[in-house]
């Protein structure tokens, strides 16, 4: 985490934005990295979170966040943990990235409150579904390096143990992957300025109301 410290004040939110400069992660259709989408929308759900009565922290936002562990430890006496990304697709399937769209959710029976994970990643599927946003079935194909089961497949909550940030988070842990970027259409329906004033409104009135609730 860089020359980072170690917290001394507990957070309601841990906002951790997905991949680093080192690491951006999927280049969208219209060349920008994902990293870039990932801050863009973690800093609108923490203004919207603040500005709803709750205390957050953002982790990654320097782009030096290249260890996942060290996230979590950072967070390690925060309440809530919600990781922001945005989605691919295999890259053998590209030419077909106008079929796949839409958001997916994430959390894990290796973290140390499951139960509590779950019920926060259906809050904020609920939200997306409310705003207009459709769960993408991706995750679920039989397919080598997928097939992740569904928790809640009409809210688009998948089980996905082993992601690292999810199963070692002290607290109530969620992933969410706010849409397919390699798709246009995705990339414009989440990443224009419209497109990500909605889902981050959804995300933070979600995990607001988790936080209210536990």
């Amino acid at each position: 985490m860089g020359n980072l410290s170690f917290p001394t004040h507990a957070a309601d939110l841990a906002i951790d934005i997905g991949h680093s400069l080192l690491r951006p992660g999927a280049k969208s259709a219209a060349g920008r990295g994902e990293f870039e989408l990932n801050r863009a929308l973690a800093i609108r759900v923490d203004a919207k979170v603040r500005r709803a009565g709750m205390s957050t922290r953002l982790i990654g936002a320097e782009g030096n966040a290249n260890r996942l562990q060290d996230r979590t430890t950072y967070a390690a006496g925060d309440r809530l943990f919600l990781s922001l990304h945005h989605d691919s697709i295999k890259q053998e399937w590209m030419p077909r990235a106008a079929e796949f769209a839409g958001f997916s959710v994430f959390i894990s029976k290796k973290n140390r409150f499951p139960a509590k994970s779950f019920a926060c990643a259906q809050l904020i599927g609920q939200q997306l579904l409310a705003a207009g946003f459709k769960p993408s079935r991706y995750h679920a194909l039989d397919v080598q390096g997928e097939g992740r089961p569904f928790a809640n497949e009409i809210l688009g909550v998948h089980w996905f143990d082993d992601l690292i940030v999810l199963k070692t988070a002290q607290q109530p842990a969620v992933l969410v992957e706010a849409g397919v970027i390699v798709n246009p259409e995705d990339e414009l329906r989440v990443g224009s300025d419209s497109g990500r004033e909605a889902i981050s409104t959804a995300i933070a009135s979600a995990a607001v109301a988790c936080l209210k609730d536990m």
